[in-house]
């Protein structure tokens, strides 16, 4: 069993930077590959981007490609993602996940979720 836990979400202006943390639970967190995906009201969770167990491989949705970040840190069982210049179009909540497998970009590929943080970015 995985639990994940969220943080770093809050308004921010358009252009601005966030830094979400995600902390996990349990012993194997390095055999996880970790996923971020964001949902706004209405709309489908969507794939945002994915780190492999390792931390060697990483992809991005063309989205946020060249503005986001994922990084992990297995000693601390912690992944992040650095958000830069961000849009209003950003506005979401972001759900980190973990995939007892290599890392993809369905939902259904990712084994166990968090409750989300809610970034919110305004023009």
């Amino acid at each position: 069993q995985v639990q994940l836990v969220e943080s770093g979400g809050g308004l921010v202006q358009a252009g601005g930077s966030l830094r979400l943390s995600c902390v996990t639970s349990g012993r194997t967190f390095s055999s996880y590959a970790m996923g971020w995906f964001r949902q706004a009201p209405g709309k489908e969770r969507e794939f945002v981007a994915a780190i492999s167990w390792s931390g060697g491989e990483t992809i991005y949705a063309d989205s946020v490609k060249g503005r986001f970040t994922v990084s992990r840190d297995n000693a601390d069982k912690t992944v992040y993602l650095q958000m830069n210049d961000l849009k209003p179009e950003d506005t979401a909540a972001y759900h980190c996940a973990a995939a007892y497998r290599d890392m993809g970009t369905k939902t259904w590929e990712y084994d166990y979720w968090g409750q989300g943080t809610q970034v919110t970015v305004s023009s």
